[in-house]
């Protein structure tokens, strides 16, 4: 009885370190960063302005060998246009990257150092959309990333909804962060991967900017 419990209780354990180890990027698409694509300035005068408002999320979840870590941007901001139903020009997304947050304190602290982002340095990241493809909800967005100092286009997937009042945008996807020279490894007893999964959920209204929908005065 003894020894079967034993079994029992090293199996569960066994378990429990599967389970913190696995990495949550692998269920989702995973972006490879290329060289940026050209951004035609004039394209962005055309179709109606779409703020991004303040409710939207952008979050995402970092892992290493014995778990991962949610966390995400409180501040930023936007302005999406659209004709004939469909996002159109060269749309930005503007993240302030101070406003990091994550599910440990100390953690957030790291994430803006030099190891990460280095918000002293590289205070906004930002998405640039240069193309979307693909009809009906679920749509294939390609965009210029510039984040840390870097500029790559990734390409991900996204469920995007376009109405009269409101325009929505929700996705799923990882990106690698090496691709933006954020090469900190973690503890040699302890890694940082390499993916990150980015999680969208954005919901843009007509109308001018409010406070909480812009990103603060430097």
């Amino acid at each position: 009885m003894i020894i079967y419990r034993s079994l029992s209780t090293v199996s569960l354990l066994l378990v429990l370190i599967a389970a913190g180890c696995s990495d949550p990027s692998k269920d989702v698409h995973r972006t490879t960063g290329a060289e940026p694509q050209q951004v035609d300035g004039n394209a962005s005068a055309a179709g109606t302005e779409y703020v991004i408002r303040a409710g939207s999320t952008i979050g995402f979840v970092g892992s290493k060998v014995t778990g991962s870590h949610t966390g995400g941007f409180t501040n930023f901001a936007g302005v999406i246009r659209v004709a004939e139903g469909r996002i159109v020009g060269n749309p930005e997304i503007k993240i302030a990257l101070a406003s990091t947050w994550s599910d440990n304190e100390q953690l957030t602290r790291h994430l803006k150092s030099a190891d990460f982002f280095d918000v002293e340095k590289h205070p906004v990241a930002t998405f640039t959309i240069t193309g979307v493809t693909g009809t009906g909800a679920s749509q294939t967005v390609t965009g210029n990333l510039d984040l840390h100092g870097v500029t790559r286009s990734i390409s991900f997937p996204a469920r995007i909804e376009v109405a009269d009042d409101t325009v929505a945008v929700a996705a799923e996807f990882a990106i690698n962060r090496k691709d933006f020279n954020i090469n900190y490894p973690g503890r040699p007893d302890d890694l940082i991967r390499d993916n990150v999964v980015i999680k969208l959920d954005l919901r843009a209204t007509p109308g001018p900017a409010r406070p909480e929908d812009q990103l603060p005065q430097p």
